[in-house]
């Protein structure tokens, strides 16, 4: 086992033991997964879930019947999660993907090929590759590392990776020396996430952090 994989061992390990699992994502099923990670772009999951909720009661979570509605309408079901009517174009070109090309199905479209599917996405107005891969783990069950500003701010201030990593490299340091497993993608990310809000924050609170023990002599590096 190589330095850089103890280090993320031992990083999970900690996280894990001060937070315990978390259950990532709190969806009812994949398809409010794959809306909810549209939706959660630049907001928290408990409006996420109001926005879900609202097109739930509107008997919508379906692809066919989701696209079928004027994105006018679809934009005032999802105003909880802010930014409607940006959310509501990119929802509907999602949907109209999945309709061309795999009829709807959320079976057909993640039996393609992870890499295939993930370069398709990104073709998408409006999902770049945290949303790409955050459907591809969360949605889809395969091993993508989803990279976000808590991955980032943890992973560099602690000097693992230099502050001008980017988001492909920051990816394959999580995928080059971990497991290639989805739940442990997903319990990994979840618990950054948890220990960025309490700790790794813009200015941080390293005072009892899980991870104040890993920092560097000269304490968290700050590039904000």
């Amino acid at each position: 086992m190589s330095r850089t994989s103890q280090i993320l061992r031992e990083v999970y390990d900690r996280l894990f033991e001060a937070y315990g699992p978390q259950n990532w994502w709190p969806a009812d099923e994949t398809f409010e997964i794959l809306i909810g990670a549209i939706l959660v772009q630049n907001t928290n999951w408990k409006n996420v879930e109001k926005a879900i909720r609202n097109l739930r009661k509107a008997h919508l979570l379906e692809p066919h019947r989701l696209y079928q509605i004027p994105e006018q309408e679809l934009a005032i079901l999802i105003q909880p999660a802010g930014y409607f009517r940006v959310k509501a174009r990119r929802l509907r070109n999602l949907l109209r993907f999945m309709i061309e090309e795999y009829q709807g199905s959320l079976k057909r479209m993640f039996e393609e090929r992870p890499e295939v599917l993930r370069e398709k996405l990104l073709q998408i107005n409006g999902i770049g590759r945290e949303t790409a891969d955050s459907i591809l783990l969360y949605a889809g069950g395969h091993p993508r590392f989803v990279v976000d500003a808590y991955t980032y701010r943890v992973v560099t201030r602690h000097g693992w990776a230099p502050p001008d990593v980017d988001y492909d490299s920051l990816q394959a340091l999580f995928e080059d020396n971990l497991e290639l497993d989805a739940s442990l993608f997903n319990e990994f990310h979840a618990l950054l996430v948890q220990v960025g809000k309490k700790h790794c924050r813009k200015n941080p609170r390293c005072t009892n952090c899980p991870l104040e023990e890993m920092l560097p002599e000269k304490g968290p590096y700050l590039p904000e």
